[in-house]
């Protein structure tokens, strides 16, 4: 079974918590109890700066991307309402964790209503898993658009597929990942109402039940290894084929330009992917690391690349940055 040990050592250090002749009286809370990240909250005002500040960009620089597509028609294309299905799935992910945590960092505002934090769990977890079936879709785009003849892209990649892309990944997301939540409510509990950190993390909720949790942790691995698992595969597939097709063109100025075209496809899936793999090392094998590292690259995982991929693609990409620095231009005068 999964565990955070440090959820179960605050347990005798908090004053929430719940001793054990009294277990049998605490079943099934109200409201959890959110800490924030424990053992750090004399400095919860400075943590939220670098979190407030990430959240400000991911929110306008993910609203800015899904303007300039709206607006820009040259930008009506397969890749870019890719593009704009990342950052509505970001908007909501932020928006998922972000309010709370913040309000516990400024206002010790630790409560969470039992059935609300079930509901921000699906939110969460449902939202990762469409953003990885994204990064999926984006690296067909890729293979398509560089693989194929240039003259089939168009006719493959139709508005119509891309829609049904679009909804296949939608629809996987909230059913694969709503028996988490629906599992996880289903436990009673009674250790204690403490969830050491800012937002309801399955694992971290799990570990307060007072029953064999083993299904659902089960459950979780599966949807970690063979849903995304699977996703990883299909985009280092994709790029296998992607980068045979780069290295046999015949000169070097045409490989750079090919290859420009897919780099912001994997900026986006190493910032998406690499903190995710670091979280979920540091939870498995990371027993001798402190609790408040847990929460805090677990906290990274879930907000680097809504703040990242925004600024990933004004870079990257010359028809977006153009159209902003048009924007600003005229803007300007």
């Amino acid at each position: 079974m999964q565990e955070t040990p440090f959820c179960l050592r605050v347990e005798h250090l908090l004053p929430y918590s719940m001793s054990d002749s009294n277990t049998t009286a605490f079943k099934n809370p109200s409201t959890f109890i959110l800490l924030g990240i424990p053992g750090l909250e004399a400095a919860h005002v400075w943590i939220s700066i670098p979190f407030c500040t990430m959240y400000i960009i991911a929110i306008l620089g993910n609203f800015t991307i899904l303007f300039i597509i709206k607006m820009e028609p040259s930008l009506h294309g397969p890749m870019y309402y890719f593009l704009s299905m990342l950052a509505v799935t970001d908007l909501v992910l932020t928006t998922s964790t972000l309010p709370k945590s913040l309000s516990i960092f400024w206002f010790n505002s630790r409560e969470i209503d039992f059935s609300a934090c079930f509901t921000q769990m699906y939110f969460i977890y449902c939202f990762l898993e469409m953003e990885s079936g994204i990064l999926v879709a984006m690296a067909l785009d890729r293979y398509v658009a560089i693989c194929d003849p240039p003259l089939r892209y168009s006719t493959i990649l139709t508005n119509p597929l891309v829609a049904k892309i679009g909804l296949a990944v939608l629809l996987r997301g909230c059913m694969v990942i709503l028996p988490i939540p629906i599992l996880a409510r289903q436990w009673p509990y009674c250790r204690t109402n403490i969830i050491p950190q800012p937002y309801c993390m399955h694992i971290a909720v799990l570990n307060l039940a007072c029953a064999d949790t083993r299904v659902s942790s089960y459950y979780g691995l599966f949807v970690v290894f063979c849903v995304m698992g699977l996703d990883v595969i299909l985009i280092a597939v994709s790029y296998t084929q992607i980068l045979r097709a780069i290295f046999s063109l015949p000169t070097k100025d045409a490989r750079l330009k090919t290859f420009g075209t897919c780099s912001s496809h994997l900026f986006v899936i190493l910032a998406f992917y690499i903190p995710g793999l670091l979280s979920s090392l540091t939870y498995r094998f990371g027993h001798n690391v402190p609790g408040h590292f847990h929460v805090l690259i677990t906290n990274v995982y879930h907000l680097m690349p809504p703040a990242l991929n925004p600024i990933i693609y004004w870079v990257r990409t010359k028809e977006i940055r153009g159209r902003l620095l048009q924007l600003f231009i005229h803007e300007g005068t």
